[in-house]
């Protein structure tokens, strides 16, 4: 499963604090248990610490140059058909054409 910022999280930080708080002390399997400086220093974090942690890790900064404006704007199934129908990179196509449209009917006044 792919993760990206819009994944909902497998598990939330309660989960993980009180799997942590109820792990075992000694394992009966081949994985050895989790040493007792390791559980300590991951237990001591409050709900909120680990909250936060996990939240700063699931979202993107902000860009810092932003080269374009995101907008919510109408066109017509035609057009937006024949754009999509170009494939991969057609919003950047169909922003190229306006561009192109403005160098012939820009109105400067």
């Amino acid at each position: 499963m792919k993760h990206n910022a819009t994944s909902k999280p497998l598990f939330s930080a309660e989960q993980i604090a009180s799997a942590l708080a109820a792990a075992p002390e000694q394992s009966t399997g081949d994985v050895e248990p989790l040493s007792t400086d390791w559980k300590n220093a991951i237990v001591s974090h409050s709900l909120d610490e680990l909250r936060s942690k996990i939240e700063e890790r699931q979202t993107r900064g902000k860009n810092r140059h932003p080269t374009k404006e995101q907008i919510a704007i109408r066109f017509s199934p035609e057009v937006l058909a024949a754009f999509r129908a170009s494939g991969k990179g057609w919003q950047t196509r169909m922003d190229e054409a306006l561009k192109e449209w403005l160098k012939t009917h820009s109105s400067v006044s």
